[in-house]
């Protein structure tokens, strides 16, 4: 049985930049977010991330175990003339739910968009995830418009 904490208790977590040694923590939070990954994959995906300048992979710790992470994007936004931040994923683990760790993982992403050079934040979230919408609206964020997507497959 998970035991969780009332809202108004949210824990410190420990942030930082995620790193090749969180591989297998960043596959299963990958995994536990609904995109199967393999370690070998995470090391691949960290790599890249590490490697552009305009990325963040943030891993939070509680009680030394990596409990959640968020990552971010950005672009430059060309009809508004300035940089925008996309989270691209953001996830915690069931047993820390609950705990304020996705607050705490929003508020480092919005201060890392400030300091990047961003005018704004957005995130995308799939239309089944109810309870994510719902969380995302008492954080601040309001709908935003529509999206389309088309695969394409292999190049």
């Amino acid at each position: 049985m998970t035991v969780r904490r009332a809202a108004h208790e949210e824990v410190d977590a420990d942030l930082r930049s995620a790193s090749l040694m969180d591989a297998d923590d960043v596959a299963g939070l990958l995994t536990e977010l609904g995109y199967p990954c393999e370690r070998s994959e995470a090391l691949e995906r960290i790599s890249s991330i590490i490697d552009n300048d305009r990325q963040v992979l943030v891993v939070a710790r509680l009680g030394g175990v990596v409990s959640g992470l968020i990552a971010l994007d950005f672009m430059y936004y060309l009809p508004l003339g300035t940089y925008t931040c996309r989270v691209t994923a953001l996830v915690v683990t069931p047993e820390a739910q609950g705990r304020g760790l996705g607050r705490q993982l929003l508020r480092e992403a919005e201060r890392r968009a400030r300091a990047g050079g961003a005018a704004r934040i957005e995130l995308t979230s799939g239309s089944q995830r109810a309870d994510a919408h719902a969380f995302y609206k008492a954080c601040g964020y309001s709908d935003g418009t529509l999206r389309f997507i088309k695969r394409l497959g292999d190049a």
